[in-house]
């Protein structure tokens, strides 16, 4: 299968998650990918030496690209990456604010050097605004945007388990860069792009903010549903959590009939609408513990999957490694194969295995050398 962005170069200054992950998205989808890294190599190569003596990051999204060591206050590095830069198609940023523009390379004279260079620049806080200066990682954009003040229970905010905010980011820059691709076709002409961590988390705020400025501001419930119930976990009898999610009042009447066996707690006014339960909720969630306190998983899950009932077990880590839907694919490495999650996206009647190698630390540089700069001098 011929792969969408097969033909599209992109050199990339990633580093830690963001920018990586828009790589290697990138990369997954047939672009070569170019990735410039200081002598020490990007810092989270060296987070952990968890798979394989490699960093789980680096695992994680290095895969398909080429490592080329760079270090861009010297004149023959520079000289590589401007040889780079005039062919590329895109160029992928997420250093500290304003440090392409000390190098001298700020996007808009990079623009000027290449009208169809499509420039993507991923920052904290973007170009503009009092915070445009700051550095900003994960945990500290979860905490500004207000997130983690939504995350976890009663006791206090928390950290969403995985690094949400980089991520997200790196996927929305993942899309512009798309949308930019097919401009171009269009146009003929590049893109400047500013990708910033908090805008992409006041995206993914909506709700909340809306519940704030409009109606009441959203308080932490842990694996609970704040406009809806029940929704939450119960204990089955062997001690399994199990999370029911009912969504409407006639899923509630099923669930009161077929599981329950209690046809009547459909219409009882205290339950019998949404916002009944919602003001009930104590009294709505006693119902469904003490049932479920009587049922072992199997048996529950059973019930909850014959009367069509949304469930879900409270799975770990480990119970997710062995869950029946984990589907995965082997990328090659210098330690050895790895399997990791196979992206989400499915090109039915296509190969889901074919997948660059990780890179070992400057692997390519001479090559790259050789073939944009001719032989070394």
């Amino acid at each position: 299968m011929t792969k969408p962005l097969s033909g599209t170069l992109v050199v990339s200054l990633d580093q830690a998650v963001a920018a990586p992950m828009t790589a290697r998205r990138l990369a997954d989808a047939g672009a070569r990918v170019i990735k410039l890294e200081r002598p020490e190599g990007d810092f989270a190569r060296h987070y952990d030496h968890v798979v394989k003596g490699q960093s789980t990051h680096h695992v994680w999204l290095s895969r398909g690209k080429e490592s080329v060591v760079a270090d861009l206050t010297k004149p023959e590095d520079r000289k590589l990456f401007e040889a780079l830069l005039a062919k590329a198609d895109v160029f992928l940023q997420n250093l500290k604010p304003g440090a392409m523009a000390r190098l001298g390379y700020a996007p808009e004279r990079l623009r000027e050097l290449h009208s169809r260079l499509i420039c993507c620049s991923i920052s904290g806080y973007g170009d503009e605004g009092p915070y445009r200066n700051r550095k900003a990682y994960d945990l500290l954009i979860q905490a500004e945007s207000g997130l983690s003040s939504i995350t976890g229970g009663p006791d206090g905010p928390a950290r969403v388990g995985v690094s949400l905010v980089d991520i997200g980011t790196g996927l929305h820059a993942y899309e512009a860069i798309l949308e930019a691709l097919l401009l171009r076709a269009k146009t003929g002409a590049g893109s400047d792009i500013q990708v910033s961590m908090f805008d992409a988390m006041m995206e993914w705020m909506a709700v909340p903010l809306l519940f704030g400025e409009h109606g009441e501001p959203r308080t932490r419930t842990g694996l609970t549903h704040f406009s809806l119930a029940p929704y939450g976990v119960f204990q089955a009898r062997d001690g399994h959590p199990i999370l029911i999610a009912i969504q409407s009042d006639r899923e509630w009447k099923v669930l009161c009939s077929k599981v329950l066996g209690e046809p009547d707690l459909g219409i009882d006014p205290r339950f019998a609408t949404n916002p009944a339960r919602v003001a009930n909720r104590s009294e709505t969630d006693g119902l469904i513990a003490r049932y479920f306190a009587t049922r072992d998983v199997e048996a529950l899950s059973q019930q909850l999957d014959k009367a069509e009932i949304a469930f879900a077990r409270v799975n770990n880590v480990v119970d997710v490694l062995r869950h029946p839907h984990f589907r995965r694919v082997a990328v090659n490495s210098p330690n050895g194969e790895i399997t990791l999650p196979a992206p989400p996206a499915r090109f039915v009647g296509a190969s889901s295995s074919d997948f660059g190698p990780l890179p070992e630390l400057g692997e390519h540089t001479e090559a790259i050398r050789r073939e944009f700069l001719g032989a070394r001098t």
